[in-house]
């Protein structure tokens, strides 16, 4: 079977090709589609890739599984790092928490050694299950656009997915062909989990094709980025922007336009807030209201400014 060509697909996914020095960072779990991620970057790019592998420390067989992924490394000749999740781990929501501090501290060696590019092998089986999730889920046009193939991950990184058209089986048979041992993580067959309860739903149900899920998934990921580009526009000419107000002019845009502005105002405002689109709508229909500590008053020219803190009454203050 010849491999697929991960240049060309490294170049797709981030618009144009990557310099000729440009060092790469592998995240391999030990699974099978991160193996035959790292094979195909070793081949493509020898003296210029890493894998690094995270521990969570949540299950007591990570540690041997990154020993096993570092000594499958050695053998080969390619360098690999592994990171470990320090400090008191959620009792709630763990995956997500997993997530986030598995990029965090990917993304901060990536910066502390001059690595701009980490490379993950999520692959059109990925994208249709979490199309599927985010659908039960009610999601908007963001959510449904599925995993990007690239997005900034900090400052001077790129986390960048190459494989979202090859399928998981097709990985898979890389690996083995090259000799890897993976390594199968009990949570990928735990129905405990949103993913693994898609995944079986799409083995079981010949009518939902993968591959054209996670086409659909592509081409909702086109219009958010046509959306991303309209609002851009909308932003330049219709928000005055100060440091105690933004206003915004949403008078005839369309709905789906009008709540992005009203979004960008509010990150503008209060930029470590994680605002949900739920309240956001509510916030619309209401035409004011407070919101992540923002004092919103609409329609359709929107007011936004920081909400007074209360003061604290004091003992033997009036009530």
């Amino acid at each position: 079977m010849p491999y697929p060509d991960l240049a060309a697909l490294l170049a797709t996914a981030l618009g144009t090709p990557p310099s000729p020095d440009t060092r790469l960072a592998i995240a391999v779990s030990g699974g099978p589609d991160s193996l035959a991620l790292i094979h195909l970057a070793a081949t493509d790019w020898p003296g210029r890739i890493t894998a690094i592998t995270v521990d969570h420390g949540l299950r007591k067989a990570a540690a041997e599984e990154a020993k096993s992924v570092a000594e499958q490394c050695l053998e080969r000749g390619i360098p690999h790092v592994t990171l470990r999740w320090a400090g008191p781990h959620p009792s709630a929501n763990i995956q997500a928490e997993a997530r986030a501090a598995r990029y965090k501290l990917m993304g901060n060696w990536c910066a502390a050694n001059a690595t701009p590019l980490l490379l993950t092998a999520h692959h059109a089986d990925d994208q249709a299950e979490t199309l599927l999730m985010r659908l039960a889920r009610g999601s908007g046009l963001s959510g449904l656009a599925g995993i990007r193939a690239a997005r900034p991950l900090q400052l001077g990184v790129t986390l960048v997915r190459p494989l979202l058209s090859l399928r998981r089986a097709a990985l898979a048979e890389i690996a083995t062909n090259a000799g890897w041992k993976p390594i199968q993580d009990p949570s990928n067959i735990d129905e405990r989990y949103d993913r693994v309860r898609m995944r079986s739903l799409l083995a079981a149900t010949p009518a939902l094709p993968v591959r054209r899920i996670a086409e659909a998934a592509a081409h909702l990921a086109e219009a958010e980025a046509a959306l991303e580009w309209a609002a851009d526009r909308a932003w330049a000419g219709r928000a005055t922007v100060s440091p105690q107000e933004i206003t915004l002019d949403t008078e005839g845009l369309p709905a789906e336009l009008a709540r992005r502005l009203l979004l960008r105002a509010l990150l503008a405002l209060a930029p470590q807030a994680r605002p949900r689109g739920a309240d956001v709508a509510r916030l619309m229909v209401r035409g004011s209201g407070t919101l992540l500590g923002i004092k919103a008053s609409g329609g359709p020219f929107w007011h936004l400014r920081p909400a007074p803190q209360r003061r604290l009454q004091k003992p033997g203050d009036r009530p």
